[in-house]
């Protein structure tokens, strides 16, 4: 009889070849994963920045037990007025700007991307897109588009047209926005290349010309949303607010949800006949994901998961800056990344890590960083033993 790991291979579609992460996951629980042999894993990851609030946390697990139980999918998104999007939506105005009033749910980031794309298109009647180099912002047709490295695009063309990309943080670049630009989509930190973090000036420098030239500001949050970087939202670093936000990751607290957020009177613009459902979606606010979400919010914010970001993330450096195999370590709260002097090493160190209970991985157009995402639950204790697991995997 063949075991999970040969079914897993034969029946599932395979994304790389990367065998050292195929983990037969039995069970999982705050910043730890458990195999089916019962060996413990400390999860670096957070399933790609979704875990801010670990995995299964009990709220969350009770929302979601609370909500299957009274309905599950009854409409197409936006038909029916269901308790879980109002509640959800309503919470989110209230922590966002005021002209970030008015949330349309999808069921991932790459959705939230394309509606936002969309969106902008239809508000401003125009057709040119500006992206950055080192940008990652999904794997549907439209996000590859606007990708920041041309390895992962070129076997997808035609993609679409009137697609500029500029460099990241280089302000003169700016100035290619014109008035027959429809939107700028940026990360505010380039999660793909490695944790790139954008400058203040050069960000607040872009907000002013979008809206010098009309122009929609579209923020990638994906990952960097719900308390990754120390705040709700990395915007806010930065005191700029964006035209569009797009959410998703760590939104649903280990459930499948995303969403872009705009002012009623852009989002409006979806709403007439021309044509009549221009943007719509089967899934997007499922009841059951809506409620987890509005419970991991309410986690994040009613238990201060915020507050010790910073001083978590100092104290990973802390243990693990000087090793003599660490060239560099980048970072904003527990959006972590720690570039490796022998980039060769990189795989083998992820193998390592593996070995030792500790999920790390490389980062999607940097392969000399491993990244360091844990769930915002993570204790001092635990990030102590973290970082000597993955001190004992770089020696």
């Amino acid at each position: 009889m063949e075991n999970s790991k040969e079914l897993f291979k034969k029946h599932i579609a395979q994304t790389s070849t990367f065998d050292a992460f195929q983990i037969d996951v039995a069970k999982a629980e705050g910043i730890y994963v458990y195999d089916k042999s019962g060996k413990q894993y400390i999860d670096l990851m957070s399933g790609i920045a979704v875990g801010n609030v670990g995995h299964c946390h009990p709220a969350v697990v009770k929302a979601i037990h609370e909500q299957a139980d009274k309905y599950l999918h009854v409409m197409v998104y936006g038909e029916f007025i269901e308790s879980p999007q109002v509640k959800l939506a309503k919470r989110l105005s209230d922590l966002l700007p005021g002209n970030l009033n008015m949330t349309f749910f999808v069921n991932s980031g790459s959705e939230a991307i394309e509606g936002a794309i969309k969106l902008a298109k239809k508000y401003t009647k125009r057709s040119e897109i500006i992206a950055f180099k080192g940008g990652y912002h999904g794997s549907t047709l439209g996000a590859v588009s606007i990708l920041g490295d041309e390895k992962y695009k070129q076997d997808f063309r035609p993609l679409l047209p009137d697609v500029k990309i500029l460099e990241f943080n280089n302000s003169n670049d700016i100035d290619q926005i014109t008035e027959k630009t429809c939107c700028v989509v940026i990360e505010v930190i380039q999660a793909g290349a490695g944790i790139r973090i954008a400058d203040k000036e050069f960000l607040q420098k872009l907000r002013n010309k979008c809206t010098k030239t009309g122009t929609l500001l579209i923020l990638d949050e994906i990952q960097t949303g719900f308390g990754r970087t120390g705040k709700l939202f990395a915007f806010e670093h930065y005191q700029i607010v964006p035209d569009i936000l797009c959410i998703a990751k760590s939104m649903g607290g280990g459930m499948p949800i995303g969403a872009f957020i705009s002012s009623n009177i852009i989002m409006d613009s979806l709403n007439d006949e021309h044509p009549l459902l221009g943007h719509a979606t089967t899934f997007g606010g499922h009841p059951v994901s809506c409620a987890a979400s509005l419970a991991a919010l309410n986690v994040l914010i009613e238990d201060n998961l915020m507050n010790d970001v910073d001083a978590k993330a100092t104290l990973f450096k802390s243990y693990l800056k000087g090793h003599q195999n660490i060239k560099e370590i980048r970072n904003l709260g527990l959006f972590m990344a720690i570039e490796l002097k022998d980039s060769k090493a990189i795989d083998k160190v992820v193998e390592r890590c593996i070995a030792n209970g500790l999920i790390t991985f490389w980062f999607l157009y940097n392969h000399d960083s491993l990244c360091i995402i844990p769930p915002l639950v993570i204790t001092n204790e635990e990030i102590k033993e973290a970082s000597n697991r993955l001190i004992k995997s770089l020696n």
